[in-house]
């Protein structure tokens, strides 16, 4: 029934009256309710299947793409010209596989709604409680690390203008408002204004960067080697600044769960991956080529103080805007788990909307707490995106293709290729599991050494 069901699903390109509103099995969870319930039921479970493979490139492009295309350069000038590129074109690859993966597993296995989910498949409850933590704890992170970036975009605009918790107040209200929405559809039209907001940022400060090398008469000093007495911790945290730029696997069981015709992600995955290394190199590779090793981070620091006010401005919706999704996703996860069995899960009825909008704020407030109480907060989200966005892009997909995916014995002539690209990708997960950890924890440690932790709940600026 159900696979006969869900065959009908993937035939069609929406859902068809009878899908949405006949069976008690589109409802979930649901049963013995009102005709009232049934009706908000039937209304809310088409709300939330309205994502077609454009509109999810879209909300894939605003949950991946945000102001971390900036740390490219920086990362470009660590590790030279020639391993930089390497590296974003070929992590980038291998994202578009493992997020490949990823919908297979949501595709065979469709009641599979969040990340955490895909845990339970692999390690029973246990895995569903600690991939359900990870994924909890890494978004409301983002929530938090967008609060801080809204931060110092409004204090590098004003040149400090008040004190930064004002500005840390607002960025968090401008966050909760835009993640408000509950439904992902509705957050694809913000995306377009997200993805103009994003290139436009970057094009002014590769053109500002372009111009001032050009004005200079000298070139820069770039180089297409690693920078001379390299240590490993700065290696590692250039390499994991790529690493983490596609980490759009996430989010994907969330966003898929919310397609009308989910076979067609793999348009979205192809779309998305490939405007990410389109991106990604050309603003790692131009801006360091423009600056050189003085390249800063975010690179819209290096256009010159008038220009990258301008660029901070622009780039205001993008901080936004991935930042509130990144809240709706976590709260969809939360609302779902404690109102499974009930129609107020669908947000579309009175104590649905209260529930929903508390809890948004709550995941909101927690977020702005945790950054501005933590002194060393940016090296805490590389710690736990080393600890946990290794996993969700890398050794998490590896494991679903041998348990879930794989039919027959992996060294089958079939399956050998698969075995080994699919091994490769579960052993790069660790290192950067270890590797990353590593080399953030030495750099707190370094931070604390030469007195660059900044206060808890401070007015002062960011430096």
């Amino acid at each position: 029934m159900a696979d006969a069901k869900n065959e009908k699903v993937f035939d069609s390109d929406a859902p068809s009256a009878q899908d949405v509103g006949s069976s008690s099995e589109v409802v979930g969870q649901v049963r013995d309710v009102s005709g009232y319930e049934s009706q908000k039921a039937a209304l809310g479970n088409a709300h939330f299947n309205r994502l077609g493979w454009k509109r999810l490139t879209v909300v894939l492009i605003v949950e991946a793409i945000a102001l971390g295309s900036l740390s490219m350069p920086a990362a470009f000038a660590t590790l030279g010209m020639v391993a930089g590129t390497i590296l974003s074109v070929g992590l980038g690859l291998i994202a578009i596989y493992t997020s490949y993966v990823v919908g297979q597993v949501k595709l065979k296995f469709p009641e599979v709604q969040h990340y955490a989910d895909a845990g339970r498949l692999i390690l029973g409850k246990f895995g569903y409680e600690l991939v359900g933590a990870m994924f909890v704890l890494q978004l409301v992170f983002l929530v938090g690390s967008h609060c801080l970036t809204g931060t110092i975009a409004f204090l590098n605009i004003t040149n400090n203008g008040t004190c930064s918790l004002v500005f840390g107040v607002v960025s968090a209200i401008i966050l909760l408002v835009l993640a408000i929405p509950p439904s992902f559809a509705e957050v694809a039209i913000l995306g377009y204004i997200d993805f103009v907001s994003i290139i436009a940022a970057i094009f002014i400060t590769i053109i500002a960067t372009g111009v001032q090398r050009t004005d200079a008469g000298v070139s820069s000093d770039w180089s297409a080697w690693p920078q001379e007495n390299l240590t490993f911790t700065s290696a590692f945290i250039a390499i994991t600044n790529i690493v983490f730029a596609y980490s759009f696997a996430i989010c994907q069981f969330s966003f898929m769960d919310e397609m009308h015709t989910p076979r067609h992600f793999v348009k979205s995955i192809w779309a998305l991956g490939l405007i990410e290394i389109v991106i990604y190199t050309l603003t790692g590779a131009l801006i360091y080529c423009f600056v050189g090793q003085d390249v800063k981070s975010p690179s819209l620091l290096s256009a010159g103080s008038l220009v990258s006010k301008i660029a901070f401005g622009i780039a205001l919706p993008v901080i936004f805007i991935s930042g509130s999704i990144n809240g709706t996703v976590v709260g969809r996860y939360i609302h779902g788990r404690v109102y499974k069995n009930s129609v107020t899960r669908f947000i579309n009825t009175t104590k649905g909307w209260v529930t929903w909008i508390a809890l948004i704020t709550v995941i909101t407030i927690i977020a702005w707490v945790i950054a501005e109480a933590i002194p060393f907060f940016s090296d805490l989200l590389a710690i736990s995106s080393a600890l946990f966005i290794s996993g969700f892009t890398f050794y998490f997909p590896a494991i679903f293709w041998f348990k879930l995916i794989r039919e027959g014995k992996w060294y089958a002539k079939e399956n050998l290729l698969k075995s080994i690209v699919n091994g490769l990708v579960f052993i790069i997960g660790m290192v950067v599991l270890v590797g990353g950890t590593y080399a953030s924890i030495v750099d707190i440690m370094d931070g604390y050494k030469n007195g660059k932790v900044r206060g808890a709940f401070t007015c002062a600026p960011f430096e």
